[in-house]
């Protein structure tokens, strides 16, 4: 992307980078390096996942009898919720921007750092915080109200601890704000000189729709959560018909956010993917400005389609119809990623490196997670598919089809700009498979189990499903293997691995490929001038028109 190129003649530059400097704790849990805290972040959310993974394991134990007879139907309540809890507050929403986001977009936009390093440590120890709740409320007997926290079950009626939960999750927020406003404050101030708009790497476009999101969004479920804990602990009427309260009021609040949420997760992810297409596909991605704008439209769109939760709520006709219409609307810019992501490989020089392979696999669910969402929006089907497992196979479609394999596309393309060091592609392609394979074994069967009616959130079921549960729960042991190889060869590669010698092992464009594998403290060793467009792969580009 840059005409300049950091350069680094001397042994002592090059060996010095942000991981050698300094090797005391304090130089790790009291670091304002933007790099630093985002392997803090990698580290953190890597438990959370583990941890999260753990409660789906015995989900899928337990379900593949029909009696129910692995667990009880109220530790069976709280393995779901706490299984959510976990996924979406501590892994899903900073999975991306929290890790990659902080590391890369400093680099990308030519800076030192983030605009407020301090901020961005905050940000960190609040995730820990939060989540540090999250485990006291699952050791001190769990949450039984599923990740949604319905009234008035959880301000009322439910004897598990809601309170430290729903703080753990609202003291999480804080976080995700500070990050959004470190990035958006970064982008708008501290872009390099010939950094224009339209020169924006779609990563960077992609993490600053997602803090717009943050930003507005989750101070609303806070003031939510909030509120139900006031209500549980000093039975203040906000919900609780018995007290006043209006308990749909918390469902109009809750997914005013959580849906906006979903594009928290995702958006980044589809920042990541519109890199590794490009890189691989050696062309700069087609339609550049539809790509980037198509990220400030589900920014827009998506604080206004809440009410396509809420179909059986008993919201009128009316309201519903308009939530209906808005959420096709929506769907419309994340098809123009997909189109234009194909369209970007249309005719290029591609190559099969693990993290296309991801990139392959991200566009494949997520496009099945977006045609299911648009069935869902649709009043008349929505309503014979509510609480089943057709929107649990959905959800995990866009959330771990889609998210979960654009953050893994996204840790192996940057992995030797951040360690300096490359794995094993021929395992990386072996994991890939797998979890491709081991995806679609067990959310696939999903789909049909509640076209038929299975309700979601039940530990016995008729025995006529249990084919269809047993080929998920098999599925989901090749999902974990999937999942567990990668952590095996990405660690080893870290001591074990070749180093990386150039800046750009994959010969992708951007700033961050012009600096040493890893960076140097400081990022760049000189200020650097962008003279060229974005993703510039073919002589004779020409420059997009968004300025």
């Amino acid at each position: 992307m840059s005409e300049h190129v950091a350069t680094y003649d001397s042994a002592s530059e090059s060996e010095l980078n942000y991981l050698t400097n300094g090797w005391s704790w304090k130089s790790w849990l009291l670091t304002t390096d933007h790099k630093r805290i985002a392997i803090l972040y990698l580290i953190s959310i890597t438990f959370f996942f583990l941890l999260g993974g753990a409660f789906a394991a015995a989900i899928r134990l337990e379900l593949l009898t029909p009696q129910g007879d692995l667990f009880e139907a109220q530790t069976y309540n709280k393995l779901f919720t706490m299984h959510g809890v976990i996924m979406i507050f501590f892994f899903l929403i900073p999975s991306v921007p929290a890790t990659l986001g902080n590391f890369l977009i400093p680099i990308m936009v030519g800076a030192k750092d983030l605009a407020f390093p301090k901020i961005n440590l905050l940000s960190w120890y609040l995730y820990m915080i939060g989540g540090l709740l999250g485990i006291y409320a699952a050791v001190s007997g769990g949450v039984d109200t599923g990740w949604t926290f319905y009234t008035p079950y959880s301000s009322t009626y439910s004897n598990t601890a809601v309170i430290a939960t729903a703080m753990g999750a609202f003291v999480g927020g804080f976080s995700s704000i500070l990050t959004g406003l470190n990035f958006i404050v970064t982008i708008h101030k501290m872009r390099a000189p010939g950094l224009t708009w339209g020169r924006l790497p779609l990563f960077v476009w992609a993490h600053y729709a997602t803090s717009i999101i943050q930003l507005l969004g989750t101070p609303v479920v806070a003031i939510t959560l909030v509120l139900m804990m006031l209500e549980r602990a000093f039975r203040i009427g906000f919900f609780d018909p018995a007290l006043g309260g209006d308990p749909v009021l918390f469902q109009h609040l809750f997914w005013f956010y959580s849906h906006p949420a979903v594009y928290i997760m995702i958006l980044p992810g589809m920042g990541v993917i519109s890199e590794v297409v490009t890189c691989f596909s050696k062309k700069a991605v087609f339609g550049y400005p539809f790509v980037a704008g198509s990220s400030l439209a589900i920014a827009i769109l998506s604080f206004f389609v809440w009410g396509h939760h809420m179909f059986v709520a008993g919201q009128s006709t009316y309201a519903s119809l308009v939530f209906s219409l808005l959420s096709f609307a929506v769907a419309v810019p994340s098809a123009v990623k997909v189109f234009n992501w194909t369209a970007t490989m249309y005719k290029g020089s591609i190559s099969w490196d693990t993290p296309m392979l991801y990139a392959m696999a991200f566009i494949g669910l997520f496009t099945i997670g977006g045609v299911t969402g648009v069935m869902c929006a649709t009043m008349g089907i929505d309503i014979h598919i509510h609480d089943t497992y057709f929107i649990v196979a959905h959800f995990h479609y866009v959330m771990v089809g889609g998210m979960l394999t654009a953050f893994l596309a996204g840790v192996h393309f940057w992995w030797p700009k951040m360690t300096g060091r490359m794995y094993n592609d021929t395992w990386g392609r072996i994991a890939a498979g797998l979890v491709f394979i081991g995806f679609n074994l067990t959310f696939f069967p999903q789909f049909i189990m509640g076209w038929q009616g299975m309700p979601r959130r039940y530990h016995a079921y008729p025995e006529e499903f249990q084919s269809l549960h047993v080929l998920s729960t098999a599925g989901a042991s090749v999902l974990g293997v999937g999942y567990l190889i990668p952590m095996v060869y990405l660690m080893y590669s870290v001591f074990k691995g070749p180093r990386v010698t150039v800046p750009s092992p994959f010969g992708a464009k951007g700033l961050e490929w012009t600096i040493p594998c890893p960076p140097p403290t400081e990022n760049f060793f000189a200020p650097p001038v962008v003279r060229e467009a974005v993703y510039a792969y073919a002589e004779g580009h020409e420059e997009n028109t968004l300025v």
